[in-house]
């Protein structure tokens, strides 16, 4: 059995209900509709497995910088601190990178196609370790090799930020709707692992290197760790750069494409013949104020016109040359015009505003956790070079394992049942109270008090917005649209995060670290607000309503 063929069940998951679907997995996903969500097929794991490792190397990728830049300390600087702008600068590169590879591998799935381009970001990372770790620290400067990880890490970024809108899409398209939510959310979980085992082995690969760096005295030899610790992330890359590369394309999307193309072509032919039975327009008109209502589950015609799309990628061999060329000429200014509406644009707005507020208070904590680890006496201030840095390895892992982990997966046992908006509105609040707590107390919380409230500041970011602002994109917009549409939402987020890592330093120096958690204290309200521009997303078919809207728009063009 090829690759390509194990996989293919996966895509079969991707049917909505079970009645129209052509796979052998029929009886099998009906037998399931009783058990909950949260409860996964090997089919779904599998996805999962394929689509998460992305995620997992964004976090591992995130919480190792922190202790690879104190390691570069001690081999390009003697132990004393990094160059301020090259300490931003390499904390902040995949961020960047994040960007440009967020918004062009959205874009390129939407236009290309998922399968063309998927598997193209996992390769673009894999390039980008292998050159990170090949740093030439001996031959280049101390700001030369500083600027060399920079540069590969801003390539690093580009494919780490590429994973967003593909993975996002990818499962999506495959997702039956009752475990849509969870399924991204599964997805995003893989964040707490990545962080997690990253702590774990930067603690592993000190502990080897006890003896000649603590009783040789060879802090040098550090140079070692941070490149294992770099390198190991290769291993899940690997292992599902094949399985990216064979993904067959979803049903979902295909039939979407199709269906576009020959409702295009009837209307066209229609508008020539003006033959368009007006008599029509009252029942496409209902439908289309079901498809108004943001919160509404589908009516039976919505079901109908549902069936009808799924059934369009039947017909996917007949498409000709030609229309699939007008389709992707046309992709651009479908998605302007689209956007071009209040109602769509607001969306939008909402899961840009949302991701870009979440990520100024979430990496402006998480990317400078030396202010975090300094408070609960784990900041490596004494001791030899490899203790300090053994010290503050014990310190993330205590940070990590209190309250990163839980939160994802509360979000995963409630997101079907809680829904989207909710948890991310009391995430936000939970998050800016307790931001207000530490910023208040900074100076006079104990060191437990400390740990409980970070703990609980963690719980609740990952219990919330940033679970949710992952998941809303890719459930919120057409399949037509969301990979561009994510890719920019997240790109939004990760302009927060480069904001971020580039001020949080400086600014803690001028107005002081309280001050500074109060900025992120009112981006979480700014953040909470902002989500009521979006609408509940739980049971509701986005490509359903696009087509009820398209239906309408189409008869009154007619009828004009």
């Amino acid at each position: 059995m090829s690759a390509s063929e194990k996989v293919a069940p996966a895509s079969d998951v991707a049917s909505q209900e079970a009645e129209p679907y052509r796979s052998n997995l029929e009886e099998y996903e009906r037998s399931g509709d009783d058990k909950p969500p949260y409860y996964l097929t090997y089919a779904e794991v599998k996805l999962l497995g394929i689509t998460g490792v992305g995620f997992f190397l964004d976090a591992y990728d995130l919480f190792i910088i922190n202790p690879v830049a104190t390691m570069l300390q001690y081999r390009l600087f003697g132990g004393d601190s990094l160059p301020s702008g090259l300490e931003g600068f390499i904390k902040a590169g995949a961020n960047i990178g994040s960007v440009i590879g967020q918004f062009g591998f959205g874009y390129a799935a939407d236009y290309f196609g998922r399968k063309a381009i998927y598997g193209k970001e996992l390769m673009l990372i894999i390039f980008a370790t292998i050159l990170s770790i090949s740093d030439p620290t001996g031959s280049l400067s101390p700001n030369g090799a500083l600027i060399w990880l920079g540069v590969f890490r801003i390539i690093l970024g580009i494919g780490i930020g590429g994973d967003y809108p593909m993975s996002a899409s990818i499962t999506t398209d495959r997702a039956r709707l009752r475990k849509r939510g969870t399924l991204l959310a599964y997805i995003f979980a893989n964040q707490g692992w990545g962080s997690l085992v990253g702590s774990l082995i930067t603690i592993i690969v000190l502990a080897c290197y006890k003896h000649v760096m603590n009783d040789e005295g060879k802090t040098s030899r550090v140079d070692g760790v941070w490149r294992i610790i770099i390198a190991l992330s290769l291993i899940p890359a690997f292992a599902t750069l094949y399985q990216r590369l064979t993904l067959p394309e979803s049903k979902r999307f295909e039939a979407a494409k199709n269906k576009d193309a020959e409702d295009e072509k009837e209307f066209q032919r229609l508008k020539q013949q003006g033959d368009f039975n007006l008599s029509r327009q009252p029942q496409a008109s209902s439908s289309a104020a079901a498809g108004r209502s943001e919160e509404s589950s589908a009516t039976a015609s919505i079901a109908e016109e549902k069936r009808d799309l799924e059934k369009g990628s039947s017909e996917a061999g007949g498409k000709k040359t030609a229309e699939i060329a007008h389709a992707k000429k046309a992709h651009w200014a479908e998605f302007g015009e689209y956007f071009s509406e209040w109602k769509h644009a607001r969306i939008l707005l909402g899961t840009c505003s949302c991701w870009f507020f979440l990520d100024i208070a979430f990496y402006g904590i998480n990317l400078n956790q030396n202010v975090v680890l300094q408070q609960i006496g784990f900041d490596g201030s004494s001791g030899t070079p490899w203790e300090r840095l053994f010290k503050i390895a014990i310190g993330n892992i205590i940070v990590t394992a209190l309250g990163f982990v839980p939160g994802y997966y509360a979000s995963v046992l409630t997101i079907e049942k809680l829904g989207r908006k909710w948890i991310q509105v009391q995430g936000f609040l939970m998050a800016s109270l307790f931001l207000g707590i530490l910023a208040g107390k900074f100076h006079t919380l104990n060191t437990a008090s400390f740990i409980v409230c970070f703990a609980l500041l963690q719980f609740f970011f990952n219990f919330g917005a940033n679970t949710t602002t992952y998941c809303y994109p890719a459930e919120v917009f057409p399949t037509k649209f969301r990979a561009t549409a994510h890719g920019i939402s997240a790109a939004c987020g990760k302009a927060g995060a480069i904001i971020s890592a580039l001020a949080f330093n400086s600014l803690s120096k001028k107005i002081g670290t309280p001050s500074t958690l109060w900025i992120f204290f009112g981006c979480c309200l700014a953040g909470a607000v902002c989500t009521f521009l979006l609408p509940e997303v739980r049971n509701r078919d986005p490509d359903v309503v696009y087509a009820e809207e398209l239906k309408v728009k189409r008869a009154k063009t007619l009828s004009s």
